[in-house]
């Protein structure tokens, strides 16, 4: 009985074979079954046609013994192009030397000559299906085991210890060097992973730019993978990675978890997050430090004040202040929302914010500060910037009350800038165009905030005609002492420049970011170096 052979109905085959009988008789049957053939007569022609062909190939049939370039031969070439592709070879059983070396290299099923075609078609719709779920397991670019294994592998264990190592600002590395650049080096980091961890530890691809690495045994503790990682994280800074002859700099932050509760992997996650939060590269997850049932008690009281923010008045604008480069003349302020406790406590925005996103409370803030602003604007006559989201804009609600808020204080207006975050993933273009397109009638000017810190793209600025960026705090803290980040910044400062759009630099903190900076020619500068936030009254 014929199998089931419609998933062959639209693949390439690559059927090499010497004999020339054998070879006819099988290419007419094979025709009825597949999409396409490429006819090889030995292994020479059939590794030419591989190499030519390789992106459309999905199988492989091959005989062991042929001339000019044997099976054997041809199937190394082949694996050592692509690991992934499957190959079937057809071989007499007095050939089982060479058959148990092909076996060896990786090839994934074989039939006995004289070729049994029930057989062979078996065996083809068995290596596509065996390929297709390995892709579930794979990842395709580095072909280490991908999230799915690592998941499998930590819930096969009782105890797991792993650590997830993250390259920081990669989309801002693609941006740089461009995709085929960045693929190369995505490959090239995760062979130095696996050159320096393998012994101990397998290596994952979970993420684009994410890493994981899963200890093989329990006799692994944290203390010597903290000290295996923080001898990689000295490497990396120090040597950075190669490609095609280039040295790269990056920075990549590691999570480091145990667990025998399966959850290793999350716990290792929220290290990653806390180990940002804090600007360090290396943290251990402590379940008494991370989140607990009073993080989350704390949640709920949050979501309460939040929804209550809008009447209660415990929600307030702080201002700071935006100077220009080369005088250091104030030019507008950053309106940055704080939660006022009733003694007066100033409670800072990432206590609240990250909760507002999560709860889809965002627009309650927006509304709070727009309201705010404008009568600042009124009363100090001043130009104000106020953060916005992707959600804000997506919002039917807030887009409208920001419209009428805008069409009801029309003079304000003009001195009113927007700053889009950039850490969010803009789908929509077109949306946001009309927005900026609706709000630069009233006057206001429109920037992106953060930039490089998330999904940073130069076609964006572009696209959006935007009028200013902020350049990431992250990218700006530490440029005094160290070259790549400065390097990054010349970069975006220099396509910037070329399309007009002024720039703005966060995180000024001391004299000599400054100075470097101002060497750079960024416009405007922000930072504790020129004046932290302050209340209305001290404007």
């Amino acid at each position: 009985m014929i199998p089931n052979t419609q998933r062959l109905k639209n693949i390439t085959v690559l059927y090499c074979e010497d004999e020339d009988e054998l070879r006819e008789v099988t290419v007419n049957i094979l025709e009825q079954f597949i999409g396409r053939q490429l006819i090889a007569k030995d292994g020479k022609q059939g590794l030419k046609l591989f190499v030519e062909n390789q992106d459309s190939i999905d199988l492989i049939i091959t005989d062991l013994n042929m001339p000019n370039m044997n099976g054997i031969e041809m199937t190394k070439r082949i694996k050592d192009i692509n690991p992934d592709v499957p190959i079937i070879v057809a071989t007499a059983f007095s050939n089982r030397e060479y058959l148990l070396e092909a076996i060896n290299m990786g090839v994934d099923k074989y039939v006995l000559k004289p070729v049994n075609i029930k057989k062979l078609l078996e065996a083809m719709v068995q290596s596509l299906l065996y390929h297709e779920l390995r892709d579930l397991y794979s990842d395709s670019l580095t072909h280490l085991p991908n999230r799915n294994a690592l998941i499998k592998s930590i819930n096969s264990q009782d105890k797991a210890l792993v650590a997830l190592i993250n390259i920081d600002k990669f989309s801002v590395l693609n941006d740089l060097y461009g995709e085929k650049n960045g693929d190369l080096l995505l490959i090239a980091f995760a062979k130095r992973l696996e050159d320096s961890f393998s012994d101990k530890y397998k290596v994952y691809c979970s993420g684009a730019d994410k890493f994981v690495l899963l200890a093989k045994n329990n006799t692994q503790s944290i203390e010597s993978l903290k000290i295996l990682c923080e001898v990689f994280i000295e490497d990396i800074d120090k040597n950075g990675i190669y490609i095609s002859e280039y040295e790269v700099y990056l920075n990549i932050t590691i999570g480091i978890a145990q667990a025998n509760d399966k959850h290793a992997y999350e716990y290792a996650q929220r290290a990653v997050q806390k180990a940002r939060v804090s600007f360090v590269q290396l943290m251990e997850y402590d379940e008494t430090k991370f989140e607990q049932k009073e993080d989350f008690e704390e949640n709920l009281k949050w979501i309460k004040k939040l929804k209550n923010g809008a009447i209660d008045g415990h929600f307030q604008p702080f201002f700071q202040p935006i100077v220009e480069s080369g005088t250091e003349k104030v030019v507008k302020y950053e309106a940055l929302i704080r939660y006022i406790e009733k003694d007066g406590t100033e409670i800072p925005p990432y206590k609240f914010l990250p909760i507002a996103k999560k709860a889809k409370l965002f627009p309650v803030i927006i509304k709070i500060m727009l309201q705010s602003v404008i009568k600042i604007i009124k009363e100090k006559n001043i130009r104000v910037a106020v953060n916005i989201s992707y959600e804000d804009i997506l919002n039917k609600d807030t887009y409208d009350f920001i419209f009428s808020t805008l069409e009801s204080n029309k003079e304000e207006a003009k001195f009113l800038d927007f700053e889009l975050l950039e850490s969010e993933e803009i789908e929509d273009f077109d949306l946001v165009r009309k927005f900026i397109d609706n709000a630069r009638k009233y006057g206001c000017k429109i920037g992106v905030d953060d930039f490089g810190a998330g999904y940073s793209n130069f076609n964006m600025l572009e696209a959006l005609n935007i009028d200013f960026i902020k350049i990431d705090g992250s990218l700006i803290k530490d440029i005094d002492r160290l070259p790549k980040q400065a390097l990054i910044v010349e970069t975006i400062f220099g396509f910037c420049d070329k399309l007009g759009i002024k720039t703005v630099a966060e995180f000024v903190s001391s004299e000599e970011i400054y100075l470097k900076v101002k060497k750079i020619g960024i416009t405007y500068m922000q930072g504790w170096h020129f004046g932290k936030a302050i209340n209305k009254k001290e404007i």
